[in-house]
């Protein structure tokens, strides 16, 4: 990850799961079985160059493993 979430993950939301997340069998291999969600949320975040900027992330969550590979789909914010 490329960047720090501060703080809480705000108005989060799940917009796939189980057979429509096409990463599906790739999550699998790497983390193990679970009930996969694709989610997404808006947060504050903490750039490499030290920058902080709201944006919208997105994640993919299982109940038994955790959240695993954040990124980054846009800012919401004007950059100074």
């Amino acid at each position: 990850m490329d960047f720090e979430i501060i703080g809480t993950i705000k108005h989060p939301e799940t917009f796939a799961r189980g057979l429509a997340i096409r990463e599906l069998p790739r999550l699998r291999k790497f983390y193990g079985q679970g009930n996969w969600r694709k989610r997404k949320g808006f947060a504050t975040v903490r750039l490499q160059d030290g920058s902080i900027r709201e944006a919208e992330i997105h994640w993919y969550e299982a109940s038994v493993i955790g959240k695993r590979e954040f990124k980054i789909k846009r800012y919401i914010d004007t950059q100074p």
